[in-house]
């Protein structure tokens, strides 16, 4: 029985690798590795694919919201509302530009913000929103925005997980007022290293977006505002253009793969798969199930088991942010997220990557419903 990870990319590399290589070796000999036609044919490139007149490349999707943040003049005094089920960065970038982030339950179906919760969260002191779109689900953009223009909010997309993804056929990354993007490695379109992106439709605030960037330049050594070095570099930049040409096809095999999930799992007892969105399309950068567990070391067991059967899997988020030490000042209470905390308690990641294959499926299959049968007697 061989052993299956929760995620890979030898095979992926295997797929691109020659032609990476050759693309690395030609900026590697061009002596240009800050900036250039690579990082500009891959803004254009990737603007074009989300359906935005706009793409900054910076370099990672932390910084991708943090400038999102400082871009809209967000900060002391100001409340963003988020998820506290998803990674620390969403809300670490708030708290960096000053901001105070307020935290919404989530749905359990699809682990994203839950919108019926959303207008009860607004104060007076509300400046912006953040959707995130976890484990590749797009939020209902539809609903969330038009609960934005009435509260006259902004609206930064945390698309880290869901490049591809789609809501009433538009690409997420294109609906709210600005997009953020991760190309950490794991993701569905991967750097080989950190880098990320930020999209928005509108021209002005993209100009503000690219001084921020560069240290707040507007011309070289000429400075009228406070900025950061977040340059996407030029290595990462041509490797993101090669694997964008791939991204539809690996997204339509995480499609599969889940599809496949789905019926293989359902109705299995003691697990809930994942909702997929109505109204919008998945990419599937994770698959999460939820297992019935008390405890979350009660799920961690089931992990354990898994894994001495071959199956590798992941585990998206132990600990809710408002949850986190560094968050006791803002006073949550135990019970007050209560989706939140019941599902950091019940979540496992099964292995998901695009080369997975069905035979590989089914041995993780099986070894979920064995591990929970024996749990069950």
């Amino acid at each position: 029985m061989s052993s299956i990870p929760a995620f890979e990319l030898s095979q992926q590399y295997q797929l691109i690798g020659d032609e990476i290589g050759q693309a690395v070796l030609e900026i590697l000999a061009s002596g240009r590795y800050i900036g250039g036609a690579a990082v500009e044919n891959f803004e254009q490139q990737f603007a074009t694919y989300i359906g935005v007149k706009e793409a900054i490349g910076c370099n990672s999707g932390t910084d991708a919201l943090f400038l999102a943040l400082r871009a809209l003049n967000i900060g002391a005094g100001d409340e963003v509302i988020t998820s506290s089920f998803t990674f620390f960065a969403t809300a670490e970038t708030i708290s960096a530009v000053g901001a105070t982030p307020v935290f919404v339950d989530i749905e359990p179906g699809s682990f994203n913000l839950n919108l019926d919760l959303l207008e009860a969260a607004i104060t007076e002191r509300t400046r912006a929103i953040i959707p995130v779109h976890l484990f590749g689900q797009p939020t209902d953009m539809t609903r969330l925005m038009a609960i934005a223009e009435a509260g006259q909010l902004w609206v930064i997309e945390d698309c880290a997980q869901s490049a591809g993804a789609t809501w009433a056929g538009a690409r997420t990354g294109s609906i709210g007022h600005i997009g953020c993007f991760s190309f950490y490695p794991t993701k569905n379109l991967g750097a080989c290293g950190d880098a990320g992106a930020i999209t928005t439709q509108d021209v002005a605030l993209a100009a503000k977006l690219r001084r921020l960037r560069d240290h707040g330049q507007t011309q070289r050594y000429r400075y009228e505002e406070i900025g950061v070095n977040s340059r996407l570099d030029t290595i990462q930049a041509m490797i993101l253009q090669i694997k964008l040409r791939h991204l539809e096809a690996w997204n339509d095999s995480r499609r599969r793969i889940a599809a496949r999930y789905h019926s293989w799992l359902a109705h299995v007892p003691g697990l809930v798969t994942p909702q997929a969105p109505t109204g919008g399309e998945s990419v599937w950068n994770q698959y999460t199930i939820r297992v019935a567990a008390q405890t979350s070391s009660e799920r961690d067991a089931i992990r354990q088991s898994l894994q001495q059967q071959g199956v590798g899997t992941a585990l998206y988020y132990p600990l809710p942010l408002h949850a986190q030490p560094v968050y006791a000042n803002l006073g949550y209470r135990p019970g007050q997220l209560p989706i939140t905390e019941r599902v950091a308690q019940e979540v496992i990641s099964l292995p998901m990557f695009p080369e997975l294959s069905q035979e590989q499926q089914q041995q993780v299959v099986y070894a979920l419903k064995d591990v929970l049968s024996a749990k069950a007697a």
